[in-house]
């Protein structure tokens, strides 16, 4: 990208459905953790958090009596405004350490460019709540696409592929507006039910929403077609705990139809192409960037939908937060995509 001028103080957000990233436009990632948090169940209204981030996910799926893990964030957008902003005010906590970033920063936050204007607002509502003074959303394929290098103000179209826990988008944009954009709320958490009800329905084994996690990141970082991996459960049938191992061919396998309904539903953007970004598309090519971009093989097979060549950010998983934080001192790009989503 080439000029995004002046960069102003405050923070990048994106606050995903499985992870949440802050990014300061200087000092880079300052924050990468879970959207997880454990809290009291005693009954008060205004829950605050006992473990945020790692140290939450750790605990789910075992949580004693009298607390319970909570997921702030579903499908990319808030559903519940003040669990959200509960998990807001722990995050930028840890990352607002000097004085003058507590008082009530910038923030520019990515939202689903599928969102709808209520999920927009509860967004913006949550994180001024949570302390920032100011907040600015931005498209998540746009901010992605930012964080790459890519310049959303050129005279020439782009198109990305945004795979996270909660949403799949695939949106083309050109010259401060997008020119399409489909969704899919089927991504990386459906990725995790397939895990969990393939080892049950297949293998009798009973597993913990954490243990299915793990196992599809084990597929994502590179472990496919490196040998068997071993998984571990309760037998549905003797009710005992039971040790399985299990060809990583198999595991990818139960993850194919639902990649492949992700990318049936991102492929039919290509119908709403003016042909001439087609040709700017087929000349550049597609960037794809979020977890689930990492799974084996996901780049051919969405080279085989599309038609086009695709690439992988080189920062997937934090390139969103990124494109964020540039964009703080990028006003003209921020006004330019309020409205065009």
């Amino acid at each position: 990208m080439r000029d995004m001028g002046f960069l102003s103080s405050g923070f990048g957000i994106d606050l995903g459905t499985a992870n949440t990233v802050v990014c300061h436009p200087r000092r880079g990632i300052l924050l990468n953790e879970p959207s997880v948090m454990v809290v009291s169940t005693n009954g008060a209204k205004d829950r605050q958090p006992i473990l945020v981030g790692r140290a939450a996910r750790e605990l789910m799926g075992r949580t004693p009596v009298g607390m319970t893990t909570v997921r702030p964030i579903r499908d990319g957008v808030v559903t519940d405004l003040q669990t959200a902003r509960t998990f807001i005010i722990a995050i930028l906590r840890q990352v607002a350490r000097r004085p003058w970033e507590r008082i009530r920063p910038h923030a520019v936050t990515g939202v689903p460019a599928g969102a709808t204007g209520l999920e927009r607002q509860a967004l913006t509502e949550a994180v001024e709540e949570g302390g920032a003074g100011r907040v600015d959303l931005i498209p998540e394929p746009v901010a992605g696409a930012i964080g790459c290098g890519i310049d959303p103000m050129a005279p020439r179209a782009h198109m990305v592929v945004d795979v996270g826990g909660g949403t799949a988008e695939v949106t083309a944009f050109c010259f401060g507006g997008i020119l399409t954009t489909r969704s899919c709320r089927v991504a990386g958490d459906e990725m995790t039910v397939a895990l969990y009800q393939y080892l049950r329905q297949e293998h009798q084994l009973l597993v913990g929403e954490l243990t299915a996690e793990d196992i599809k990141m084990r597929l994502r970082d590179g472990h496919d077609g490196q040998g068997p991996l071993v998984v571990e459960g309760r037998d549905l049938v003797s009710g005992r705990p039971k040790l399985l191992t299990l060809p990583t061919e198999a595991l990818a396998d139960a993850l194919r139809p639902t990649v492949d309904g992700i990318i049936e539903t991102l492929a039919s953007a290509l119908e709403d192409l003016p042909p001439q970004a087609v040709g700017d598309i087929m000349q550049h090519g597609i960037v794809a960037f979020g977890g689930g971009s990492l799974l084996e093989g996901f780049e051919a097979r969405l080279e085989d939908a599309f038609g086009f060549t695709v690439k992988l950010a080189e920062r997937p998983l934090t390139c969103v937060a990124e494109g964020a934080a540039l964009c703080l001192g990028a006003p003209q790009v921020v006004a330019a995509y309020r409205h065009g989503y």
